[in-house]
């Protein structure tokens, strides 16, 4: 994780979206989207079933190298609201596990609208934590700073002759979009007019390599 400041706040950003919060000893993340591939599934379009336990496990290990002893997953958790039922027996008994053990918080997105926890934790439409409001979409001229998913946002670059994507950041003066965390979720271009028009200007784009924080500013 490489240090990075929103809002006066100062936080610990890693390459695969999760976002530390030490002065709260929390972790933020975005669009876990589990059990996507048992909803496509159920469509006649079969993926590999391995993808929340996948982003499970990626998960408990951020968790324990963060310390963090809350977590804040901002929005489509799950890829629709009855993805905590289908769950495998071994990604059910991970989850459980975490959420016995923390202070897990489920802010519901557009994917789990009317979500109805069996796994844990408890269920909110969204929070302020300390002057920064945690939403699962980023809310058009709303000045209170806040931290939030929806867009899965990626940097894409031509670099040395070929084409080069990583998930980031999306950050403006009170906007910080995160990207999604998920094992199974694609991304929108970061210079997409619908993520320019949720941030406002003077944003860029935070990639974390190299043991820092590389920024990109962006624009329409």
């Amino acid at each position: 994780m490489v240090p990075a400041s929103f809002a006066g706040h100062d936080f610990l950003a890693s390459g695969d979206g999760a976002l530390s919060w030490p002065a709260q000893n929390a972790l933020l993340v975005a669009d876990l989207h589990l059990e996507k591939a048992s909803w496509f599934a159920r469509l006649g379009q079969f993926l590999p079933p391995y993808d929340s336990l996948a982003t499970l496990t990626m998960l408990a290990r951020d968790i324990d190298h963060s310390g963090a002893t809350t977590l804040y997953c901002l929005g489509d958790s799950f890829h629709d609201r009855f993805g905590c039922d289908r769950l495998p027996d071994d990604a059910r008994a991970l989850l459980t596990e975490l959420t016995s053990k923390i202070d897990w918080v489920w802010i519901t997105g557009n994917h789990d609208a009317g979500f109805v926890d069996h796994c844990g934790g408890r269920i909110e439409e969204e929070l302020t934590v300390d002057g920064i409001a945690l939403r699962h979409e980023a809310v058009v001229g709303d000045p209170t700073p806040e931290i939030s998913g929806h867009f899965h946002p990626k940097l894409r670059l031509h670099m040395k002759g070929r084409n080069v994507s990583r998930r980031c950041y999306v950050a403006s003066e009170t906007k910080l979009i995160l990207p999604a965390y998920g094992a199974l979720t694609g991304g929108l271009d970061a210079h997409h007019p619908e993520i320019l028009k949720k941030v406002g200007a003077g944003a860029s784009a935070l990639v974390p390599a190299a043991g820092r924080l590389l920024r990109f500013p962006i624009a329409a």
